[in-house]
């Protein structure tokens, strides 16, 4: 089964398509983030009042439990059936953000877009609630710049892409708190990528050797 699984990986042509205009690395900040997640996941559901203690929640950050929005990023508020899908949706963008961002440039976009999201979820959108999507988000909202900027990119691929920047905004007009990291993703994306210096070859790689961020 697991051999099965790593074939259909290894074949599939989202990652056939990353692998080029990224750099393929062994995803460590990945792997390293999701056991984390994991294990906070795991304690979560053996003790539940951890979660009470630990999600973000705008009464208790305004009598100064400020580290709540740091927190939120790891515990769930989906339970069980949301962490893991939280959790696969890490692994997969989260490795292809890590090619082609490198881990610095993750580290900083998934940490900060998440804590942007609990931050405004905080002030306006929920109030109340936990989980790592919105750092995921953010990392979606770079990926969908970078095959926006690869030439020739899937067709598939690219319409998703192009979907990504108004199903954000429509998110947050519906009150969810996804839409706004990913368009901060796709801004700060952006900049990462190298806005204004055209669109990038799929499968060139730059003349640093680097990958695109």
């Amino acid at each position: 089964m697991t051999n099965s699984v790593a074939a259909r990986w290894s074949e599939s042509p989202l990652r056939t398509f990353f692998a080029r205009v990224g750099t393929p690395r062994r995803p460590v900040l990945t792997g390293a983030v999701f056991l984390v997640t994991a294990a906070v996941l795991v304690a979560q559901l053996a003790d539940p009042s951890l979660f009470d203690r630990f999600k973000r929640d705008a009464t208790a950050i305004d009598a100064g439990e400020w580290w709540r929005l740091l927190t939120g990023m790891f515990f769930q508020d989906g339970k069980l059936f949301g962490g893991i899908f939280n959790l696969i949706a890490l692994a997969v963008v989260g490795t292809l953000a890590e090619w082609c961002l490198g881990r610095v440039s993750w580290f900083a976009l998934y940490f900060g877009c998440g804590l942007f999201g609990q931050y405004l979820s905080y002030v306006w959108l929920n109030p109340v609630g936990a989980g790592n999507s919105m750092c995921v988000a953010g990392l979606l909202g770079v990926l969908a710049v970078v095959v926006l900027r690869a030439a020739e990119p899937p067709q598939g691929l690219y319409r998703a892409a192009l979907l990504l920047a108004p199903l954000a905004v429509l998110d947050t007009v519906l009150h969810d708190n996804h839409g706004l990291p990913a368009l901060l993703g796709m801004v700060l994306g952006l900049l990462v990528t190298g806005f204004g210096k055209g669109r990038a070859a799929a499968g060139s790689p730059r003349s640093d050797g680097s990958s695109l961020g």
